[in-house]
């Protein structure tokens, strides 16, 4: 039976990550025998603010994206998309999607970052 991200755009993997330390974290890796399209990725449930964030990257779509507006904890979410007319690259089979902090939050906080997109 076919999943649904090959069918179309879903929500294809969320992990709970801490936005304050330098680290790199995976959220979802590509299935065998697929390629992976990243639609857009929703950052959200954050512990505290993420004022200061200000370097974040997701592997193959964002690059050094600032999460500092979301300072509403626990309620308050950010929709990251895809810069216009931007060429993005596909993720290969079994490579990670990854989130990537550089410039963490000032305060301690997690959040959950949920990447969706489909795969072929």
């Amino acid at each position: 039976m076919p999943i649904l991200s090959d069918k179309g755009a879903a929500l294809l993997g969320s992990a709970t990550i801490d936005m304050k330390t330098a680290a790199t974290t995976t959220i979802y890796t590509t299935p065998v025998g697929k390629v992976t399209r990243i639609t857009h990725v929703v950052v959200r449930d954050a512990t505290a603010s993420l004022a200061g964030g200000t370097s974040y990257s997701i592997t193959n779509f964002r690059q050094t994206f600032s999460l500092a507006a979301l300072i509403t904890a626990n309620t308050g979410y950010l929709v990251i998309q895809a810069t216009d007319i931007t060429q993005f690259t596909e993720i290969a089979a079994a490579t990670a999607v990854q989130l990537t902090v550089t410039t963490g939050s000032t305060a301690a906080a997690n959040a959950t970052i949920d990447v969706f997109g489909y795969t072929t």
